[in-house]
C-alpha cells in the first residue's frame, strides 16, 4: 500500500484458527507473506501476530476470495 493512503479494509486474522496452510498467501501475493513457520503476516512487517492487516480497494476482491477459501475459516473481511 502506498505511503499516506488510508485502507479501505482489513484482512483479520483469527490466529486461534490458522493452521498456515497458505492459501491466503498465495491469493495476496505482495500483501501477505509466510513467517519463519508459514503462518501469514504482512508483508514488510518483522513478525506475525497482527491480526489485522490493511488492504488497498485493488486487493479487495482477493481477500474475499481468500476468505472463502480458507478452511479453517480463520479470515474475516472488515471495513476500516
Amino acid at each position: 500500500m502506498s505511503r499516506g493512503r488510508q485502507p479501505h479494509a482489513a484482512l483479520h486474522i483469527d490466529w486461534t484458527r490458522c493452521e498456515g496452510r497458505g492459501v491466503c498467501i498465495e491469493l495476496l501475493e505482495g500483501v501477505l507473506v509466510a513467517d519463519e513457520d508459514g503462518f501469514p503476516k504482512a508483508a514488510g512487517q518483522p513478525a506475525a501476530g497482527r491480526t489485522d492487516v490493511p488492504l488497498a480497494r485493488k486487493d479487495e476482491a482477493f481477500a474475499r476470495e481468500a476468505v472463502a477459501a480458507c478452511p479453517r475459516l480463520a479470515l474475516q473481511l472488515r471495513s476500516v
